[in-house]
């Protein structure tokens, strides 16, 4: 009889164990799916997105950000104004790729359907580490920031930019004194399970970055050796579609023009080699303005960074 009653309470003990762990499962799932995002969007620039991304497609194998850009601009895949290797990955060029993804597919530049190729596209951007998801067309962006009140937590936000200096990218609203230094653009996103009308980004930047083991470059600004200027992409401009072409760009969409042949790889996506440029060369953007500085080209400002406080 003991036997008999030992072996009962541990198969009701089996039992309800297995009861509770789907539970347990679900509630851990969810509660990661309710992490927030970090203070500064993870660092992607268009050429890392552009190797992965053709891989991913099986459209090119190759570590050279030029040659994933091209392929993929052949077929009709590539931002709304075409790949910038250093410029950085935010959530209105996530829904670009995506739509041009759609597109190519329907083209029949992709040979896989459409979920698939959308499957792997959502794969690729999550092992870049974004968790951004194109909004469903339901919700609408703001012209204007929310209000700054709406910290996550007011103490963190400001610690994070004094320690590690102001984001490139982030999504929530900066601290007043670092607020001017940075544009709005009023796209409306998922990250994980948290809607956001939009996101801000710096006006300026030019940062050395450590992702994964190397150093890339994430810039704004792209020199001309030739003629000595340099050409500042604003980010609240390529958003509302004035802005300089890259690779794979479409020429009927009436991009800026530079007025120099191959601009979009001559200069958006030109090599790395340090280039000296006499001080007052003047910076142009889709707004005008002059800056003066040191260059190199395929780069930025040397020490840009985001300026200074103002």
């Amino acid at each position: 009889m003991k036997v008999t009653t030992r072996k009962r309470i541990i198969i009701c003990i089996v039992s309800l164990l297995l009861i509770l762990l789907p539970a347990v499962a679900f509630g851990q799932t969810d509660l990661v799916k309710s992490v927030p995002p970090p203070i500064s969007q993870p660092i992607v620039s268009e050429g890392m997105l552009a190797v992965s991304l053709a891989a991913s497609l099986g459209v090119e194998s190759t570590d050279d950000e030029i040659a994933a850009e091209s392929a993929l601009g052949d077929m009709g895949i590539a931002p709304a104004n075409g790949w910038i290797a250093d410029y950085p990955v935010t959530p209105d060029i996530i829904a670009e790729v995506s739509q041009s993804i759609i597109a190519a597919v329907d083209e029949g530049q992709v040979a896989i359907n459409r979920d698939e190729a959308l499957r792997r596209f959502s794969a690729t951007i999550a092992s870049l580490g974004l968790t951004v998801r194109p909004y469903a067309g339901t919700e609408t962006g703001v012209s204007k920031p929310v209000s700054c009140d709406n910290y996550p937590n007011p103490a963190m936000v400001s610690t994070a930019y004094t320690s590690d200096g102001p984001p490139v990218v982030t999504y929530y609203c900066p601290p007043p004194d670092y607020y001017d230094l940075y544009a709005w653009v009023p796209y409306p996103f998922w990250w994980s399970e948290f809607w956001f009308p939009g996101f801000f980004i710096l006006r300026d930047f030019h940062r050395h970055v450590h992702v994964r083991n190397h150093f890339v470059i994430i810039t704004n600004h792209f020199n001309d050796v030739r003629r000595n200027r340099v050409f500042r992409i604003d980010p609240g401009d390529r958003f509302r579609g004035r802005s300089y072409a890259g690779i794979g760009a479409r020429p009927s969409r009436g991009f800026i023009s530079t007025g120099v042949p191959r601009s979009s790889h001559t200069i958006f996506n030109a090599p790395r080699s340090i280039v000296p440029v006499t001080r007052g060369s003047g910076v142009r953007s889709g707004t005008g303005g002059t800056s003066g500085g040191d260059f190199r080209q395929g780069g930025g400002m040397h020490g840009g960074g985001g300026g200074s406080k103002r």
